[in-house]
């Protein structure tokens, strides 16, 4: 018999959490629901892995240390949609991970770069 893999470990404290959620109250409650949805996210961090989604975005660019540089020193035109491209991919990857239900996010995942 093997051993449950991280992703069900996550599951199975998520459903502790929900159900002791309505025997707790204040405070306690409250830490609860900030584990649960830490637990989330610790979940999506694993499932999408934004680092190497980051990584694969700003590659063409050099990669984030090589595309700080170039913007900071005048190489790179942050105006440039192949930039703003880049980085866009980047960030959404992060907020699919962080929240996928922001507006914001929502808003920035449907619309185009002009």
């Amino acid at each position: 018999m093997s051993h449950p893999t991280a992703q069900q470990l996550i599951e199975a404290v998520q459903l502790f959490l929900k159900e002791a959620e309505g025997a707790l109250q204040g405070r306690l409650a409250f830490h609860a629901k900030v584990a649960a949805n830490t637990l989330s996210i610790v979940a999506r961090e694993m499932q999408q892995d934004p680092d190497t989604a980051e990584a694969r975005a700003l590659a063409p660019l050099g990669g984030a240390k090589a595309l700080c540089e170039a913007l900071r020193d005048g190489r790179a035109d942050p105006a440039d949609k192949a930039v703003q491209t880049a980085i866009r991919e980047g960030v959404l990857a992060r907020l699919a991970v962080d929240n996928p239900r922001y507006a914001s996010y929502q808003r920035l995942k449907d619309r185009e770069i002009a």
